[in-house]
């Protein structure tokens, strides 16, 4: 069975790099934990915040890797507790935020229990391109293939 794309009409070209993101982001953790907001603080400011109450900054880490925010938390089971009840658990966890090309990280800070991670978009530039048109009967391609614009055929 072949699998369909929302990318495979013939005016979308060179969009896989952006469906193998999507595929990422929906195979990420589906897990609630740890909780978190994102919100926008500025016109191109946004902030991660992550409640990981009882973790240190020791135990909390940020990477970023092939575009993707990765954070991860890991706590240390303290084996001289004696626990009536448990209802705090030490759990590790792994937590991923796919970045727009461009984002960059500014800063992170742990404040009563909250991991906020600072984010900021580039300005989006308007990008314009004057291609030159060769008039001649037959022209160059990249490749080295000739085309005959006269017949429109290819030769390889």
């Amino acid at each position: 069975m072949t699998r369909m794309s929302l990318f495979n009409s013939p005016f979308l070209l060179g969009f896989d790099e952006l469906e193998n993101l999507l595929d990422r982001t929906a195979k990420a953790s589906s897990d609630g934990y740890p909780p978190y907001n994102i919100e926008q603080l500025a016109k191109e400011g946004l902030r991660i915040s992550l409640a990981v109450a009882g973790f240190s900054d020791d135990e909390l880490s940020i990477e970023i890797e092939d575009r993707q925010l990765v954070i991860k938390g890991k706590q240390s089971d303290d084996g001289q507790r004696v626990y009536l009840h448990r209802g705090i658990a030490a759990r590790q966890f792994q937590r991923s935020f796919v970045l727009a090309e461009g984002i960059e990280v500014t800063g992170a800070s742990l404040d009563n229990g909250l991991l906020h991670i600072d984010l900021v978009r580039p300005k989006v530039e308007v990008r314009k391109k004057v291609i030159r048109i060769n008039t001649n009967a037959s022209s160059q391609c990249a490749d080295d293939r000739t085309i005959d614009v006269a017949t429109k055929s290819s030769a390889v």
